[in-house]
């Protein structure tokens, strides 16, 4: 996978869906739905050697793997959201699509929270405060 051959998968479905549009809207919008899939599916084989390099550092440095999970289970969150938004914008619901990203949002400060109550000990230890 690289940019040119999901820039051209990109372009090429984008001109088929046009056309689709006047005749069978439903359809161009399930085959961009399906050529997102893929694209991810696409991009999955780069990700998962990136996330096994984190989990290394992540073992070498001894920072507990709860940070780790955390910041993957964000990361998930948001892409998640992201895409589920687009395709209700693109569906024309755009309601629904801002109601999508803010669930997003909040899922990512409730698992984040753990994290912040820890970063706070550790600042009143520093600090010295009660």
């Amino acid at each position: 996978m690289n940019i040119i051959s999901v820039s051209i998968l990109a372009v090429f479905v984008s001109f088929v869906s046009l056309y689709l549009k006047k005749y069978l809207p439903e359809y161009a919008y399930a085959l961009n739905i399906i050529t997102v899939i893929i694209i991810i599916l696409m991009i999955l084989n780069k990700i998962l050697p990136i996330a096994e390099k984190l989990k290394s550092l992540i073992t070498y440095s001894k920072i507990s793997n709860e940070y780790f999970f955390c910041v993957i289970k964000s990361i998930g969150i948001c892409f998640i959201s992201q895409f589920a938004s687009n395709c209700c914008s693109d569906a024309g619901e755009k309601n629904l699509a801002l109601q999508v990203e803010f669930v997003g949002k909040v899922s990512v400060l409730v698992i984040s929270m753990p994290l912040f109550e820890k970063i706070m000990q550790t600042a009143i230890g520093i600090i010295g405060a009660k």
